[in-house]
């Protein structure tokens, strides 16, 4: 019996050992988490959005890692500018550039407080992809809307914040826009 009773001794140090170990995982991964900021420098140069997007982000942009999903066929790149959102969509879309316009305004309209305010109009990157602008307006912040469409992707930014904010961030988010280049295939 006393061989029997040193193995439960042992088994259960061990077992108690595996516990902590488990409890110091489950209180300290996530304790970790929140104490990385969510908000990081984005570098100079280009920036692989997903799906074979990329774009040169704004000067001192940041990246909310958080928000920020980069793929081969898709991806998402959530970058602030000040307190202005900058938010770049890349999705497979087999559709034209009315359709993904479409697409995008209705799901800016489905969020509550959100419409569409002024026109649309014509806009092209420096690598001449073609796309369309309009605005939108929520309770407190305005924002913009561009949407590319093309070569099996559709490409949704949407910029958000104040009008004070959005007023002194709009040069630097559209000299950002005119970056977005795609390249067929590729999995930036």
């Amino acid at each position: 019996m006393r061989v029997a009773g040193s193995t439960l001794l042992r088994n259960l140090a061990g077992s108690i050992g595996v516990l902590c170990t488990v409890a110091g995982l489950a209180v300290g991964l996530p304790a970790l988490d929140r104490a990385l900021p969510a908000q990081r420098p984005v570098g100079k140069g280009t920036y692989p959005v997903g799906g074979g997007v990329t774009v040169t982000p704004p000067p001192d942009a940041r990246l909310d890692v958080t928000l920020t999903r980069p793929g081969d066929t898709r991806g998402t790149a959530v970058f602030l500018v000040g307190t202005v959102r900058y938010v770049i969509v890349v999705t497979p879309f087999q559709g034209t550039l009315p359709e993904a316009t479409e697409r995008l305004r209705r799901k800016i309209t489905a969020v509550r407080g959100h419409e569409l305010t002024g026109q649309q109009f014509p806009v092209s990157t420096a690598t001449g992809l073609a796309g369309v602008q309009g605005t939108y307006a929520a309770p407190g912040r305005g924002g913009r809307y561009l949407v590319f469409a093309g070569d099996g992707v559709a490409i949704e930014v949407t910029v958000a914040g104040t009008a004070p904010a959005l007023r002194d961030a709009l040069p630097a988010i559209e000299a950002s826009t005119k970056t977005i280049a795609h390249r067929r295939g590729g999995t930036a």
